[in-house]
């Protein structure tokens, strides 16, 4: 296989695995997907995280709005532009990411033992090193 076919089945791959997985998720996908990005980066403005999804605005305003609303994030002046907003992580939306983060990798989990013999695991865990490092690399561009 030349690294061209590898490329598209791994995106194949991948992207169907990760779909599968939110299938377990309770909550939005839009919205799920803000509350990640302010645990992973901090606070961000609505306009950061549409970018950073690579979605429209009006989409991102819209997960965020229902966020508020149940008290998930919370929102702030901007310290330097006081026409933005800085979207913060609840202690509640933190333990509402941190439940949906153990259901994924619990279902995941049960999954990767039910299918996969001992020697298949750790050929699966020596494949995400190369992952990440691909990551970082795509990341990088």
């Amino acid at each position: 296989m030349d690294s061209n076919q590898l490329a598209e089945e791994l995106r194949l791959t991948v992207g169907q695995l990760v779909r599968t997985v939110r299938t377990a998720d309770k909550m939005p996908p839009g919205e799920a997907a803000v509350l990640g990005y302010l645990d992973r980066s901090g606070p961000l403005t609505t306009a950061d995280i549409a970018q950073q999804r690579g979605v429209s605005h009006q989409s991102a305003a819209k997960a965020v709005k229902e966020l508020l609303v149940q008290d998930l994030v919370h929102a702030e002046a901007h310290p330097s532009d006081g026409r933005k907003l800085l979207l913060n992580l609840t202690a509640t939306g933190s333990s509402r990411l941190a439940e949906e983060r153990r259901r994924r990798a619990a279902w995941l989990g049960t999954a990767i033992n039910d299918v996969l013999n001992p020697e298949e695991r750790e050929t699966l865990a020596a494949a995400l090193p190369l992952l990440s490092r691909l990551t970082a690399h795509l990341k990088a561009k």
